[in-house]
């Protein structure tokens, strides 16, 4: 009976645990980001404003809009798409916050192949 207990006890402690996010401390600055696809390392830095993202990548600057859904999400457009993968709006939410850096998952928009990746705040 008190391992029952014990048992129902842990469950409901951890079931409420929630993590918390300071997605707002993320919305503007300067950033380094680092993404993992099919095993290959991707990096690049970026620029936010409330409504503007400048990033390079591989020596290529792109820039896109950003609207943001709510303080933990937002959908970027970018401004001058050279191909249709490129004109496909991209969704990413932020998972958790530390003090410096958020990890994040994204995708195109309608689309369920989410990838994670991890977005350090440089200044």
């Amino acid at each position: 009976m008190k391992l029952i207990l014990l048992a129902l006890i842990a469950f409901v402690c951890l079931g409420c645990y929630q993590v918390e996010r300071n997605c707002s401390d993320f919305k503007t600055g300067h950033f380094y980001s680092e993404i993992t696809i099919d095993g290959e390392l991707f990096k690049s830095e970026f620029n936010r404003t409330d409504n503007l993202q400048i990033e390079t990548y591989n020596n290529k600057t792109d820039s896109s809009e950003v609207r943001w859904i709510n303080d933990c999400e937002a959908i970027f457009h970018t401004i001058n798409p050279k191909n249709r993968i490129e004109s496909k709006d991209i969704h990413l939410k932020i998972l958790t916050t530390t003090d410096s850096s958020y990890t994040f998952e994204y995708s195109y928009v309608g689309e369920h192949k989410k990838q994670k990746g991890l977005a350090i705040k440089t200044r």
